[in-house]
């Protein structure tokens, strides 16, 4: 019939969209949420088939089916279930089949085929390979029964399987020439010339202070000091003071350790969370053994043994770039919304920059003021959380502190108390009178001059230590402000410190 409704599940979301509008929302009602954002849309759904987000979203492909039959739509392609002709068949293997694939050959290598082998039938079946396909792989693996162990073990062996098939390396050489003779190109432009997660991932990198481009600089000094080390080592000469700078990568791992638990819990890729992770991890500490043992004797530093787990340290640091690079970002390129990287700007704002110099700001990130705090319905909606009024009261009681605020008037507006006896008993008759109705007469004096001192800005913290019931007490003053440095109130804090002296005590 001429105005049947053909559509191919092979096709893009972008394409179908484009051709049946009327999907948008019946998409979005399914969980396509994102199917709205036009960003998205022309971006990460050029690419994206309704089969492939169904499995990525965790949604039920045969609910798909029924609705969209349900709106008149006949179907035809992979899932379809129908005898219509579906578009000229690719290739390479469909998406599911490739996953699949590429699964088989990680096996392989994992009961010890030959490396070359393995990596002949892969060139031979593919032309290139996503990086979401890469972890699915990884994550097929872990749900099949193969250990956590072993797939950090293959992690390398991945990399080594992987180089010269990506996308990112392929266009690498000729994205060097044009960066050379047209200069640095818009995120726009970089949009137009390339697709799918590597022009997208090469468009982010290109904002400065976005969190993919502190990512990357990161990993060029990284390069560049694991150059350094292991020249060092190769010349006979003493590569520790190279080393303990190297160490510094940890300040990056622990930046990547923001994206892994948003690629698990919002895009259902926990490959990079179960085995990267873990392999960072085994880098950082390799590293760090690796510094201390050598710093105990020149001896141990010349050992063959010492300079083998030191070359193949060096080595995972070097694949674990390239996974970076060619996997980890492009598939964080390709699924986190602006919102999460602009959160994740704010949070990289928080960490120390890794062999870099401090970055200019992604101003976009900072542009947006602080939330402002707000309740309604018993919750306390602050800037960085939210509290039910009753979990902030168990909070508060929970902490081992002693706790007064006195307001910017000198009144006493709050204590803790989790009805335990105190060290200073505070009664209730006290609540909304001014401090200094609290103290003997011959005291008041100094605690008038100790708020005038915090309200004044001439100081900020007065401790004073004293023994009481037999252990050390520390009670602490300190002036309560604003973001703006404006003067709230006096907080007061008693804390028993027998504790720590406990645990100092020979």
């Amino acid at each position: 019939m001429a105005d049947q409704k053909i559509l191919y599940l092979t096709k893009s979301v972008h394409d179908l969209v484009k051709e049946y509008p009327e999907l948008i929302p019946i998409m979005k009602e399914l969980g396509f949420t994102r199917i709205t954002e036009k960003t998205a849309l022309n971006t990460v759904g050029r690419f994206m088939t309704i089969p492939k987000g169904a499995m990525m979203m965790h949604i039920d492909m045969g609910k798909i089916i029924s609705t969209l039959t349900a709106h008149g739509f006949t179907l035809g392609g992979s899932f379809a279930g129908t005898p219509d002709t579906p578009p000229a068949p690719s290739e390479e293997p469909a998406a599911s089949e490739r996953t699949a694939k590429i699964t088989d050959y990680i096996s392989r290598l994992s009961k010890g085929e030959d490396l070359e082998s393995v990596r002949a039938d892969f060139v031979k079946n593919f032309k290139d390979v996503d990086p979401g396909e890469i972890a699915l792989a990884e994550q097929s693996l872990l749900k099949g029964g193969v250990p956590l162990r072993d797939v950090q073990r293959l992690c390398d062996v991945h990399s080594a399987l992987f180089h010269g098939t990506t996308r990112a390396e392929k266009i690498a050489a000729a994205e060097a020439k044009v960066q050379e003779s047209l200069g640095r190109h818009s995120p726009a432009a970089m949009l137009q010339r390339k697709d799918g997660a590597d022009g997208l991932y090469e468009a982010l990198k290109a904002i400065p202070g976005h969190p993919l481009s502190l990512l990357s600089l990161e990993n060029e000094a990284i390069g560049k000091q694991l150059k350094t080390v292991r020249e060092a080592l190769e010349k006979g000469d003493n590569p520790l003071e190279g080393l303990a700078a190297l160490r510094r990568i940890s300040l990056h791992y622990n930046k990547k350790n923001v994206l892994y638990p948003i690629l698990k819990l919002n895009y259902g890729f926990s490959g990079p969370s179960d085995v990267m992770w873990s392999v960072d991890d085994e880098i950082r500490d390799s590293l760090r053994n690796l510094e201390k043992q050598g710093q105990k004797s020149a001896a141990i530093r010349e050992t063959p043994q010492w300079k083998d787990r030191l070359s193949s340290a060096l080595t995972r640091a070097e694949e674990m770039i390239y996974k970076e690079n060619n996997i980890l970002f492009p598939l964080c390129a390709k699924n986190f919304t602006e919102e999460e990287w602009k959160n994740i700007a704010r949070d990289f704002d928080r960490y120390e920059p890794c062999l870099i110099d401090p970055q200019p700001k992604w101003q976009d990130a900072f542009q947006e003021g602080r939330k402002e705090i707000s309740m309604e319905e018993g919750v306390i909606h602050l800037p960085t959380g939210e509290l039910k009024v009753k979990e902030l009261e168990a909070l508060l009681n929970t902490l081992p502190l002693e706790i007064t605020f006195v307001d910017a008037g000198d009144i006493n507006r709050y204590w803790n108390d989790d009805g335990a006896p105190k060290l200073f008993n505070r009664p209730a008759t006290a609540l909304g009178r001014e401090v200094y109705t609290c103290h003997p007469p011959k005291v008041v004096p100094m605690v008038r001059q100790l708020i005038d001192s915090f309200r004044s800005g001439k100081q900020d913290l007065f401790d004073v230590w004293m023994e009481k019931e037999g252990e050390p007490v520390l009670v602490r003053y300190m002036a309560v402000r604003d973001k703006k440095g404006t003067f709230l109130g006096t907080l007061e804090i008693v804390q028993k410190m027998g504790f720590a002296k406990k645990h100092f005590s020979m």
